[in-house]
């Protein structure tokens, strides 16, 4: 039945492999709860669900996580519906909480620019780091994205690539002049690394010559944002959010943000107009007379 679920996520529904690992291990949760107090996972009825979310969560656990949880919860008894092993969805009035409305972390061009001065280009990772900021930042990739892209993917004399987004959904992404000129010094460092076959058509490689896990770039970021002297909190996703940000502050429209993004819904990209207005709004503090302090 796992098997099917599992079969049921990735094809029928089309998610990323990251998705369907995470609404596994919180699925995996509830199989220990059955399992603590020897309940059958298939016959749960809405109190056994709702005393297992009371003992999950506490007061400390965000709203996001209670979301991602509850959103697995109903997604496999809607699968065990639709299969016929249930006749009636436990999980179908269970309330998922609201999701906290947080701005994301955005970094300022000057920011950006230390980061890339932070490199050391003479190490042989250098220009591997600098086309990585390039890609994160020029293309507002995902962490996923970029360490599944792949050379077969990258058309770089027409200047684009097809990237495959969440729910294994493909899009054109251009690749801009800067980030293919230290993409191109990269690919000869990475012409002297004894690539693993597995490997081979992978864009970013370790030093192993294996692929880039999302953990190394992490890692690689935060490094980066703190020999740069930044003090704010860092991840990959900032510089995507930078990217999006930037664009609309210098002009573009939000639909081709949506599109460059790989957003499904237009309300997931309206976020960057809250962002643009918290800047407009400490201008105006900023520089408008009757702010001044005489």
């Amino acid at each position: 039945m796992l098997k099917e679920y599992k079969t049921y996520l990735r094809l029928e529904k089309g998610f990323s492999p990251n998705t369907v690992e995470s609404y596994l291990l919180d699925l995996a949760k509830l199989e220990q709860y059955c399992k603590e107090r020897q309940l059958d996972i298939v016959r749960l009825s809405y109190d056994d669900l709702q005393d297992f979310i009371r003992q999950t969560f506490d007061s400390e656990t965000k709203a996001s996580t209670q979301s991602r949880i509850l959103s697995g919860i109903h997604s496999f008894y809607r699968f065990l519906l639709y299969h016929n092993y249930i006749e009636q969805d436990p999980s179908e009035l269970l309330e998922t909480p609201k999701k906290e409305a947080h701005l994301p972390e955005v970094l300022t061009i000057e920011e950006i620019d230390a980061m890339e001065r932070a490199i050391d280009l003479s190490k042989p990772e250098g220009h591997r780091n600098r086309a990585i900021i390039e890609m994160l930042y020029g293309s507002g990739l995902r962490v996923s994205e970029l360490v599944n892209l792949k050379l077969s993917d990258m058309y770089r004399k027409e200047g684009y690539m097809v990237i495959t987004g969440k729910g294994s959904k493909q899009r054109l992404v251009p690749i801009s002049p800067v980030a293919d000129e230290w993409f191109s010094y990269w690919l000869e460092d990475r012409s002297r690394l004894d690539i693993k076959q597995e490997a081979v058509d992978y864009a970013f490689l370790n030093h192993y010559g294996r692929q880039l896990t999302r953990a190394m770039i992490f890692t690689i970021i935060r490094r980066l944002a703190e020999d740069a002297g930044i003090h704010k909190t860092i991840s990959p996703h900032t510089l995507r959010h930078s990217f999006a940000t930037h664009l609309l502050q210098n002009g573009a429209d939000l639909r081709v943000i949506q599109q460059l993004l790989g957003h499904e819904s237009i309300s997931t990209t309206e976020i960057y107009t809250h962002i643009d207005i918290q800047d407009l709004r400490q201008a105006v503090l900023r520089y408008h007379p009757a702010n001044q302090e005489e």
